[in-house]
C-alpha cells in the first residue's frame, strides 16, 4: 500500500509565548517493509533553530525552537510511504514462552541483548503481580509464544471496551485493568505490562491506521488518527506486531512512526515554553492511499 500522510498539530495561546522548544517524532522510520519515500516537517512561525537527529530507539526525531513572539503554533508532517505485505505467520513455530522468558534474560544471541531492555519497567508501564496474573491463563506451561501472545490480544480485544472518554495520559494502568476500559494505547500498554510481567520482552509502536468511511458516506479529509500497538520479540522471528485495539496482526494498513518502551519514548510533540498560558489543541491526521503508477495511468486513461 501507498499513502500520502498530513499530520497537522496546531495549538492556539490566549497569552503571548516568547520563546518554545520542542521535539517532535512525526516523521515515519523505515523498517523491513515500509519505505519512506519523501517527508517534511513544516513548523510556523519558522523556527531559529532545528535540527533532525535519531534517537536511542532508532526514531527519526526534530528538535526546533520558535524565538518569534507567536500565539499560534502550527506543526506539519508530510510523508509519503509504502508498505509491504506481511508475511503469513500461520503454523508458524515458536518457542515455548519460558524458554524465552531464560533466553532474552541469560543469553546474549538471536538480537536478545537488544531484547532485555524491553522487559524493564517504564513511566508508564510497571510490571506486577495483577498484570501476570491477567495473562497466565493465555500462557500455560510449555505453550508457544507466538500463540500464547495471539490469545492474549484476543482476549484484550473481546474483553475491554474501546472508550475514547475514559482516560487520559494520567489514568493508571491498573485502573484499566480494573475497569477494562480504554483506548488504542491503553490496550497497547496493557498488553506490554502483561508481558513484562512475565519477563517477556515487549515494545510500544505508534503510526496510523487507515480507514475506511461506512458503507455508502465519503471519506473525510483529516478524519484519521494516529494509533498504538506493541511488538513481542520472538526468537527465530524477531519483533512481531500485535494490535489488540482490533485483534489483529498489523498489516499494509498500519504505518509505523516510531517506537520505545511506552509512549513517553515517542510523544508525537512535546515541548516547553515561556508565556501562552492556557491553549487550545487541534489535530488532523489525513492517511490517504494512493494508486500504484500501473493503475494511476489506467484510470487517467
Amino acid at each position: 500500500m501507498n499513502y500520502q500522510i498530513t499530520h497537522r498539530t496546531t495549538y492556539r495561546y490566549y497569552g503571548r509565548v516568547s520563546l518554545c522548544h520542542n521535539e517532535a517524532r512525526l516523521l515515519p522510520r523505515e523498517t523491513s517493509r515500509q519505505f519512506v519515500e519523501e517527508s517534511a516537517l513544516e513548523v510556523l512561525p519558522a523556527p531559529a533553530l532545528r535540527r533532525e537527529r535519531t534517537d536511542f530507539f532508532g526514531n527519526r526525531v526534530v528538535n526546533f525552537s520558535v524565538q518569534d513572539i507567536h500565539q499560534t503554533l502550527e506543526v506539519t508532517a508530510r510523508s509519503r510511504v509504502t508498505v509491504a505485505p506481511r508475511p503469513s505467520l500461520t503454523d508458524t513455530p515458536s518457542p515455548g514462552w519460558e524458554e524465552v522468558v531464560c533466553l532474552v534474560r541469560d543469553l546474549p544471541e538471536l538480537g536478545a541483548m537488544e531484547a532485555r531492555q524491553y522487559t524493564l519497567e517504564s513511566p508508564f508501564i510497571r510490571p506486577n503481580a495483577a498484570l501476570a496474573a491477567y495473562a497466565r491463563p493465555s500462557f500455560t506451561a510449555g505453550r508457544p509464544l507466538l500463540e500464547a501472545v495471539l490469545e492474549l490480544n484476543r482476549r484484550i480485544f473481546k474483553e475491554f471496551t474501546y472508550d475514547p472518554q475514559f482516560s487520559t495520559l494520567a489514568t493508571p494502568l491498573s485502573q484499566v485493568l480494573e475497569e477494562r476500559r480504554g483506548v488504542c494505547q491503553d490496550f497497547a500498554h496493557l498488553a506490554i505490562g502483561c508481558l513484562r510481567s512475565l519477563g517477556l520482552p515487549a515494545r510500544y509502536v505508534s503510526g496510523y491506521l487507515e480507514t475506511l468511511p461506512p458503507p455508502g458516506q465519503p471519506r473525510l479529509v483529516g478524519a484519521d488518527a494516529s494509533h498504538a500497538w506493541l511488538s513481542v520479540f520472538i526468537p527465530g522471528l524477531g519483533w512481531i506486531d500485535l494490535d489488540p485495539t482490533n485483534d489483529l496482526l498489523p498489516d499494509e494498513r498500519h504505518v509505523t512512526l516510531a517506537w520505545g518502551r511506552d509512549y513517553a519514548d515517542v510523544a508525537p510533540l512535546k515541548g516547553v515554553m515561556i508565556g501562552g498560558g492556557s491553549h487550545a489543541l487541534e489535530v488532523s491526521v489525513d492517511v490517504m492511499p494512493l494508486l500504484p503508477p500501473a493503475e494511476a495511468d489506467d484510470e487517467a486513461a
